[in-house]
């Protein structure tokens, strides 16, 4: 990951939701400490065990993925946080060890906060901590409707459901730079399952592929044969953070 190293200012707010959400006041009070940094695919944010010490901000249509590892070697992705969002350090005070792997799943910008900075800046406001504590609510919401998700439903519509949810980042354009590799991994399923059901999406004109991504057709029946966990994901931030999860219409 390059840093560039430039601080942002108050009247250029990055294109990061989260940070649009705040008050001009609580905003300039971490603007001076925010860095621009230019992030390439699967770059390493943070391992397990290691210090939480720089709050990362997904802007665009980047996204960092958490990836939980398991004994038998297989990452697992969790969560896809995009220009909604942060991941590293959010509410917690204090030294935070890193409890899964954080990449970058779709490269582009970032912007970075040292901890220690957010800190303080939410010692200073209350209405600051309070949208990073709400915040701090729907990525955990994510958390448990993943869970359910890969408990319940069909290998067909979580892999709907994921390229809904990374469609929704990539300004609308309906290119998903998405590989079954990466597809299998944010199902938990070995990489044939993911081209599998690929390749019944493209035979039915949902989805085409090109080199390192899908290209998706028919958003209305690729929404069809989705579960509704990414819906009820967007309409709990509605509900508690208004605006902030991205859409086809928010951008």
């Amino acid at each position: 990951m390059n840093s560039q190293g430039k601080p942002a200012r108050g009247s250029d707010r990055p294109n990061n939701n989260l940070l649009k959400r705040l008050s001009e006041s609580d905003f300039s009070l971490i603007a001076p400490h925010l860095t621009a940094e230019e992030a390439a695919d699967d770059d390493l944010l943070y391992n397990p065990g290691d210090d939480v010490d720089v709050v990362h901000f997904p802007c665009d249509a980047s996204l960092a993925s958490y990836l939980v590892s398991n004994e038998d070697g297989r990452d697992v992705e969790t969560v896809l946080v995009g220009r909604e969002g942060a991941v590293g350090g959010i509410v917690s005070l204090g030294h935070l060890p890193a409890y899964t792997r954080i990449t970058v799943k779709f490269g582009g910008p970032f912007v970075r906060l040292p901890i220690s900075k957010l800190d303080a800046a939410k010692t200073a406001s209350v209405s600051l901590r309070n949208v990073f504590a709400r915040y701090a609510d729907c990525l955990l919401a994510q958390m448990f409707q993943s869970t359910a998700c890969n408990a319940i439903h069909s290998i067909e519509q979580r892999t709907a459901k994921w390229i809904i949810s990374a469609m929704e980042r990539t300004n609308g354009d309906n290119v998903v730079p998405l590989t079954h590799e990466q597809l299998s991994t944010l199902l938990g399923v070995g990489r044939s399952y993911a081209s599998r059901v690929i390749q019944t999406f493209k035979a039915e004109g949902i989805v085409e592929t090109r080199r390192g991504s899908i290209v998706v057709r028919d958003p209305d029946r690729l929404r069809m044969r989705a579960c509704l966990c990414n819906e009820s994901v967007k309409n709990h931030f509605e509900e508690v953070l208004r605006g902030v999860y991205p859409s086809e219409t928010v951008q």
